[in-house]
């Protein structure tokens, strides 16, 4: 669940300005922007139910293969993945604004071990799990509990991370047995045309299908006949989306906002604190749902943690470490937000709102006062980090609990042990210790969070809950001619039910033993047909 701020359910959202390369940079890292491709062009929504028609119809086939085909299938396109890696890290960084080198590591290789686990581990996670049945209740019955996949999966991806988010729900899914149609954001066509390319000629026609365009697509899809929404972006967006998906009940999983907090205690590493949340506050300029968006640090290392903090951030190179916003309209709410904190008294270690037009945002360390400042409570989905010096820790798990959001949490300590068991205090769906941000790219590990963070699942197991759904299949090999509690309904059987309650618990000791010789003389006259 990787994103907040999907440009798709922005109404406000636009493109801003093509990111300036650097003067140093490498010719092969300055691509031009090449012609507008027909599979980027916004999709005409009269024509999205025909793209879910052939997806259903397509997927009928695919889902009769044997899982051990559909994996194969799906594990040649990790070659074609890695051998294009140049290629996506820049069209990632023309269309995105992030450095080459963040989108490979970022989106590329973790995608690649997506693909690894889904198709090594899909057979055994799909294999069926027997139910165990009293073979005096249910005699000669055997039953078995198998995953179905769900159908048609409609896939409404973000921007921030357009290759690798909707990615971890796309290998599964076609592993699972489903067809899959991705509607991209408009801030990112292109990601989502290619990440779909990879994939020709592998796949049956029309299994992977393509939406292109704004809000207006992402609803035409979620209302097209479609058999589960998979949706990552901002929570407004989020809950019309659970609305469509309710009136027409459809199930939907849903990856929402994130407000991310750090907890800093004394016994710290500095160093190694300081690095990992300026890494985990700035990668793709704070734009993600798992960015670090509230430090709260003990008072008794505050000022040498913020020094140390401020120094490694003014290390930060523009547009070579630190990457530009692609939305105006979010670099303007970024600086809102930044501007309403100040005015309230809040103070700017380093950084700031730029001037003019320029895409790029440099990273920014505000030192707060208040706990219910607009940095510290609202979104901020962009390289600004809010600090707050607390008391002690549990000061800071209160404040961290505090959010109506709950994705991601850090500790920071020597104490690895007790950040563990402090980790069990916290509401954030993951806490790392000592690390932060980087567990969306554990395909073994799962991805969800709670509140306006949304539930749904990405990675692990976990995530066949949503793309799959169970069925349950029972065999009766009983040869009898009919079942104790078929009809008639007599007073043996009404003999047999109250003597069965008593004997399961029903009863004292005694009464049991009553109850056992009752039964059994019921059981006797129920045989004879009575």
């Amino acid at each position: 669940m990787d994103t907040e701020k999907d440009s798709s359910n922005e109404e406000e959202a636009e493109p801003a300005a093509a990111a300036a390369p650097p003067a140093d940079a490498e010719p092969e890292s300055r691509p031009e922007p090449g012609p507008v491709e027909p599979a980027t062009q916004p999709t005409p929504l009269a024509e999205v139910a025909d793209i879910v028609a052939r997806a259903a119809e397509a997927q009928a086939e695919w889902a009769e293969r044997p899982v051990a085909e559909r994996a194969d299938i799906v594990a040649q396109v990790k070659r074609r993945l890695l051998g294009r890696a140049a290629e996506i890290g820049l069209l990632l960084h023309q269309e995105c604004g992030k450095p080459v080198e963040e989108a490979v590591l970022s989106e590329v290789l973790p995608s690649a071990d997506v693909v690894d686990y889904w198709t090594e581990s899909i057979e055994e996670l799909l294999e069926p799990r027997p139910v165990e049945l009293s073979s005096f209740a249910y005699p000669r019955k055997h039953g078995v509990i198998l995953r179905a996949p769900r159908g048609v999966v409609a896939l409404i991806a973000p921007w921030n991370f357009p290759l690798a988010i909707p990615w971890r729900s796309l290998v599964p899914a076609l592993c699972a047995g489903n067809a899959v149609v991705l509607k991209p954001s408009e801030l990112a066509p292109r990601a989502g045309a290619l990440l779909l390319s990879l994939f020709e000629g592998l796949l049956p026609d029309g299994l992977v299908g393509l939406v292109q365009g704004g809000a207006e697509a992402g609803a035409a899809l979620a209302r097209a006949a479609v058999d589960l929404v998979v949706f990552t972006g901002s929570t407004r967006a989020g809950r019309e989306v659970a609305q469509i998906c309710a009136e027409r009940l459809v199930p939907c999983s849903l990856e929402l906002g994130g407000k991310d907090a750090a907890i800093v205690l004394r016994d710290c590493r500095i160093e190694r604190t300081a690095r990992g949340i300026a890494w985990a506050a700035f990668n793709n300029a704070g734009q993600s749902c798992c960015s670090v968006e509230r430090v709260y640090v003990e008072k008794a290392i505050a000022e040498r943690f913020l020094a140390r903090l401020v120094a490694v951030t003014k290390e930060l190179r523009a547009r070579l470490d630190v990457g530009t916003m692609p939305s105006a309209a979010q670099k303007r709410t970024v600086a809102g937000l930044l501007a309403e904190t100040v005015e309230a008294g809040a103070e700017v270690l380093v950084g700031g709102a730029p001037d003019g037009d320029d895409p790029y945002f440099p990273p920014t360390i505000v030192k707060v006062a208040a706990p219910d400042c607009p940095l510290l409570r609202d979104e901020i989905f962009g390289p600004v980090l809010p600090v707050l010096v607390v008391a002690d820790e549990d000061e800071a798990v209160a404040q961290a609990n505090a959010s109506r959001c709950a994705l991601t949490t850090s500790i920071w300590t020597r104490r690895t042990g007790h950040g563990r068991d402090l980790a069990r205090a916290l509401r954030a769906g993951v806490v790392t210790v000592n690390n932060h941000g980087f567990t969306a790219a554990l395909p073994a590990a799962p991805w969800t969070g709670a509140g306006e963070s949304g539930s749904g699942v990405t990675n692990s197991p976990h995530a066949l809950e949503a793309l799959t759904r169970p069925r349950f299949v029972l065999v009766d090999r009983s040869w009898a001619s009919r079942e104790l509690w078929w009809y008639p309904y007599t007073g043996a059987l009404g003999a047999i039910a109250f003597a069965l309650a008593r004997l399961r618990g029903g009863a004292g000791f005694f009464g049991r033993i009553v109850a056992f010789f009752r039964l059994l003389g019921a059981l006797i006259q129920r045989a004879l047909g009575r």
